[in-house]
């Protein structure tokens, strides 16, 4: 009985925690990545990369064949002794193994062993690729939760503020001191606020609804992200975009797919070539049968027989392409502009790869300096707005310019904090394309 209230409690224990559980960022890439469907289609198609590139192997090795026939005649069949026909039944087994060996076809199915060994490696950068692509989509909407739930931690303390604010003008407004208008003022900005948190929360929850989405997370479930905070520095990189686009080539999982399909796409036009050279090939076997009369006669045993009858060959095959009905020429035309299409791809990639990685060092550049820049803002704005709740309340300044100071303080740090997280993700960006993994 104390065995099982043990497991009981450990369950509750672990149905608890696995409730309270708070989801980090590379957790949640990582979670996304496991159970993405677009890398579990690449990697059913990297697998038939590596079937075809086998058969192509196989393509290359002699193939062995075995047969077995039996029959059963009846019938006049002619008597060798006196050369009459007689009613006969008789039983016939042949047994055969051969084999084939090519030994040239214009390099075609090396070419095509080759391209399929390229394939294979273009499908295991690609999936890598997937990987990558679907961690920073994931860190893009993570760091959009992370914003909205700064934004509603922002409009509560301005919800907060604006309650105590108005509060304290109801106060004064009873003791003679304020007037009725600048309560109905104070009732509008909190009415204002409370509009404002609202809108905050609606968003958030729609940004854990698309994260939960891009992590093909349980629908029935919900997601608690983790806090974000780590502090990065914020001086200006002194990298240039060519030196990191020159390194990324050699370890980038776009640069080396876009790489590995145009040397697989010129292994195809060696393949479409090869098809115009003779084939020849070479081929070899071993033949045997038993043979017995179904009336009873004598018959010389099977295991006799076979060594009696086995026979053997050998031989060459040549076979010479003429014409037909202009497919190989066709197949070869259509992969020299598969050629052309790929090569064109590359370049394409390639210089979207530069344009990122270039994109990607201004936006750290210049949102460090933002970032150093709206720090120093927010520190102005909210000394500002003490200085003028003190004015206020000394009667001094209007309840209008009490309102404006407090929204462009809440302006201000609603903009250092999409700063903040904009930098961090775009600075994690540009350590991705300087060969940093993106996640853990």
């Amino acid at each position: 009985m104390k065995n099982w209230i043990v497991i009981v409690f450990w369950m509750f224990s672990m149905l608890l925690c696995a409730q309270e559980k708070t989801w980090t960022l590379d957790e949640c890439m990582r979670y996304a990545v496991e159970h993405s469907t677009k890398r579990v289609k690449q990697e059913a198609q990297n697998e038939i990369y590596k079937q075809n590139r086998l058969e192509a192997v196989g393509g290359l090795l002699p193939n062995l064949n075995a047969s077995a026939d039996g029959n059963m005649s009846f019938g006049r069949v002619l008597d060798k002794d006196t050369y009459q026909y007689v009613n006969k039944s008789t039983l016939y087994n042949e047994y055969a193994l051969s084999s084939t060996l090519l030994l040239f076809d214009g390099f075609a199915q090396l070419s095509k062993a080759k391209m399929e060994k390229l394939n294979k490696l273009k499908g295991i950068q690609q999936l890598q690729d997937i990987k990558d692509m679907v961690a920073y989509e994931t860190m893009e909407i993570f760091f959009n939760v992370q914003y909205y739930q700064g934004t509603v931690k922002l409009a509560i303390q301005q919800l907060d503020q604006s309650t105590a604010n108005l509060q304290q003008v109801k106060r004064m407004e009873e003791l003679g001191i304020k007037a009725a208008p600048d309560v109905a003022e104070l009732q509008a900005k909190e009415a204002e606020d409370r509009y404002l948190l609202t809108k905050q929360k609606n968003l958030l929850v729609q940004e854990i609804i698309r994260l939960k989405e891009k992590m093909n997370f349980p629908v029935t479930e919900d997601i608690k992200t983790a806090g974000y905070d780590i502090l990065l520095p914020t001086d200006t990189l002194r990298e240039n975009a060519t030196d990191i686009y020159q390194k990324a080539l050699s370890y980038s999982p776009k640069a080396l797919a876009s790489n590995k399909s145009v040397e697989s796409t010129q292994m195809a036009v060696n393949v479409a070539r090869g098809r115009f050279f003779p084939k020849l090939s070479l081929y070899g076997g071993v033949n045997s049968y038993f043979s017995r009369m179904m009336d009873g006669t004598p018959y010389t045993p099977f295991r006799d027989q076979l060594n009696t009858n086995e026979s053997y060959y050998i031989g060459l095959s040549l076979s010479i392409p003429i014409f037909n009905g202009f497919s190989r020429s066709a197949e070869y035309k259509r992969s020299k502009q598969q050629l052309v299409i790929v090569r064109t791809e590359r370049e394409e990639t390639l210089r979207s790869l530069y344009s990122d990685i270039e994109q990607a060092v201004a936006d750290v550049n210049g949102l460090a300096d933002e970032y150093r820049q709206a720090g120093k803002r927010t520190e102005s704005m909210k000394i500002a707005y003490q200085v003028n709740q003190r004015k206020y309340t000394e009667g001094l300044i209007s309840v209008l310019d009490l309102n404006t100071s407090a929204n462009r303080l809440l302006q201000a740090q609603v903009e250092e904090l999409y700063t903040n997280l904009k930098y961090q993700m775009k600075y994690k960006l540009l350590n991705y394309y300087k060969g940093q993994a993106i996640y853990n």
